[in-house]
């Protein structure tokens, strides 16, 4: 009998999910409430390090661009407002995020925030630029809004 294969990537798909981040939400609560901060922080680590492996390669290869295209595609099928500069200096790239898609969506869901949240921005950021030349800085944020500023720069 014929049996037909399929190979798909997520990349593959159009198609966005919001309560992805809501599921995301409930995760980082659940290993807080069993595992602690640490174990929240050894997962998002772990995640970072696997799940966005191909965006470090870019980021080795070309530089901080690979991230503002990263994110300039996110958020244009997420929302939210958000704006992505490059200053006059190459070697800088600052994400102004005053509304975030996630925590809107988590918001209208009526869930609660779960502590430590922004850590799945702040914490991956920093995890994503380990051993490279950039780093990653993350500030201003509001568990109400998702607001943030979130820049990354030449070590």
């Amino acid at each position: 009998m014929l049996h037909l294969r399929m190979d798909r990537k997520a990349s593959d798909n159009v198609y966005l999910h919001k309560d992805f981040h809501n599921a995301f939400n409930l995760a980082i609560q659940y290993l807080t409430d069993n595992y602690g901060e640490e174990g929240v922080r050894d997962y998002l680590r772990y995640f970072t390090r696997n799940y966005y492996g191909p965006l470090k390669a870019d980021l080795l290869e070309r530089g901080l661009v690979a991230i503002e295209e990263h994110y300039r595609k996110i958020y244009e099928i997420e929302g939210g407002d958000v704006t992505i500069e490059r200053s006059d200096d190459p070697e800088e790239l600052v994400i102004t995020v005053r509304v975030c898609p996630a925590v809107e969506h988590i918001r209208k869901l009526g869930s609660k925030l779960a502590p430590n949240y922004e850590w799945s921005t702040s914490l991956v950021h920093e995890t994503l630029c380990e051993d490279t030349p950039w780093r990653a800085e993350f500030s201003g944020w509001d568990p109400q809004t998702g607001a943030s500023i979130q820049r990354f720069v030449r070590r």
